[in-house]
């Protein structure tokens, strides 16, 4: 028997939980997972029962549930039962596929509870044992929980316990993340931020900004990642697990061994975007979880910079200079301003640009559009997409009538097409990508890329009207339908 005092209500006695016990109208069918923290059961909806609170009426009927119920016997870590409030309060405000679908809660003066959608997938913590994995498999899981956690990020949401068993997946390979008791909502109360004066996290992947008691920027949660990153490459963690806060600040001083002297097929190109998700100030990192799937599903547009060649861990004296700069440090002062305000500051701006066919006059408005939005985000990644049209049926023409490959000749003219706006702009450090897609239906091609890769911004040119082009609609007005993201479209 679990009891707990309630200052209104007196002493709360609480049935134990067991297979077929009632709980405001949920029958408990099986437990699935005891943790630290709680216990997972697999709950169905009693027919007629009533809860505290009403069911949302659009859940489906036939959706897996499980029940998340705190372990409380007295003596537990106040923090916990913090994380648990929080993790009530935060849960209704997402949506989505990256996060489980919240169904109910129960107060503490009753049952504390939480109902939500059971993801039926694997989580990643199993894979911990098997590292290091296949590259592949390394840039597959890191380009799907990037994805997730931008779009946690776009809606005012900092994760803050970035982890393996924090992930699951969908049985169509999406990734979600669970257990949201240590994180950060621009919207909502910190209460974990107003009660405790402690770093909040597991220790191998918290963040430098986090020891120094910082818990609103979006780019922990890309640390952390880069953290799983570097475990699942190499299989060793680049920290350690520290357990003491001691431990924790020395991520503030001293760099990981580089994943290739760890690992020898691990390429160039993955050490460069691990350690630069590991860098101790947060604006050396990538700037958003879009950008960081946009690099690793594209590893020919990631420039090399001393990161990748790196072999060996900094030297005696550099870590001590580090380390005396680490002492007493605290993060720069910035701006107050929101996780979403973060993101979008780093958009991902599309420029569709039909190099074969468009007009002069039109590849000169479309460049100068394109330089005053991202003239005005100087955080913005911009992709130049082009369209190389393919047959749906029969064979494909890959060289032109000289002999020449189609697709090259479409990346050069890209290239040659930005080259202003790279040099005025000075877009560096992997800003300025290029991107030529092969696919029958050029409108399509555009969507989903756009769609994959998080786009914030399409921009794309429109040739003048004809009937035939009103009868059969144009590509810009197909993706102006299509696309979820904002389009500029420019006319000559």
């Amino acid at each position: 028997m679990e009891t707990e005092t309630d200052s209104t209500l007196g002493p709360v006695v609480r049935a134990p939980l067991v297979v077929g016990a009632i709980v405001d109208g949920w029958q408990l069918e099986e437990k699935l997972h005891t943790g630290g923290m709680a216990h997972l059961w697999r709950v169905t909806r009693v027919p007629g029962a009533e809860g505290i609170e009403p069911t949302p009426t659009d859940i489906p009927a036939d959706l897996p549930l499980i029940m998340k119920v705190p372990r409380i016997m007295g003596g537990e870590d106040p923090a916990s039962i913090v994380g648990f409030e929080v993790e009530q309060m935060i849960l209704p405000a997402l949506q989505g596929p990256h996060v489980p679908r919240f169904v109910a809660r129960g107060d503490f003066s009753r049952e504390p509870y939480l109902v939500m959608e059971r993801i039926d997938g694997p989580s990643l913590r199993a894979r911990l044992d098997e590292a290091p994995l296949a590259i592949d498999e390394v840039i597959e899981i890191g380009s799907r929980v990037a994805t997730a956690l931008h779009d946690l990020h776009r809606q005012h949401l900092v994760h803050l316990d970035v982890k393996p068993s924090n992930i699951v997946f969908r049985p169509d390979g999406m990734a979600v993340m669970v257990d949201f008791g240590l994180s950060h909502h621009d919207r909502l109360p910190d209460l974990l931020d107003e009660e405790f004066s402690l770093p909040m996290g597991t220790g191998p992947y918290i963040s430098p900004e986090q020891v120094q008691y910082v818990r609103d920027d979006p780019r922990s949660d890309l640390f952390a990642l880069g953290v799983m990153l570097y475990h699942f490459t190499t299989g060793q963690r680049p920290f350690g697990s520290p357990v003491t806060v001691r431990g924790l600040r020395r991520r503030l001083y001293v760099d990981p061994i580089p994943p290739r002297a760890l690992r020898a097929d691990c390429p160039p190109w993955l050490q460069e975007v691990i350690l630069k998700c590991l860098e101790v100030k947060a604006e050396q990192r990538w700037q958003s979880g879009a950008q960081l799937a946009l690099a690793l599903q594209d590893p020919t547009q990631v420039p090399l910079t001393a990161r990748a060649q790196r072999a060996h861990v900094s030297g005696a004296l550099q870590r001590l200079k580090r380390w005396f700069f680490a002492i007493g440090a605290e993060p720069e002062s910035v701006p107050v301003e929101g996780v979403t305000s973060r993101v979008m500051r780093c958009p991902i701006v599309m420029a569709a640009i039909d190099v074969d066919q468009a007009a002069d006059e039109l590849l000169e408005r479309l460049r100068e559009t394109v330089r005053r939005i991202v003239v005005t985000e100087p955080g913005a990644r911009l992709a130049c997409v082009s369209v190389m049209k393919t047959a749906r049926i029969g064979m494909d023409q890959l060289v032109d009538p000289d002999g020449q490959s189609r697709h090259v000749k479409q990346l050069v003219g890209l290239k040659h097409w930005a080259r202003p706006i790279s040099k005025q702009l000075n877009l560096e450090d992997g800003r300025l990508t290029f991107h030529v897609l092969e696919a029958p239906d050029a409108a399509a091609a555009i969507v989903d890329f756009a769609a994959r890769n998080q786009v914030d911004q399409i921009v794309m040119g429109a040739r003048g009207n004809s009937t035939l082009r009103r009868y059969l609609g144009s590509i810009s007005s197909q993706v102006v339908a299509q696309a979820d993201c904002t389009v500029t479209v420019v006319r000559a």
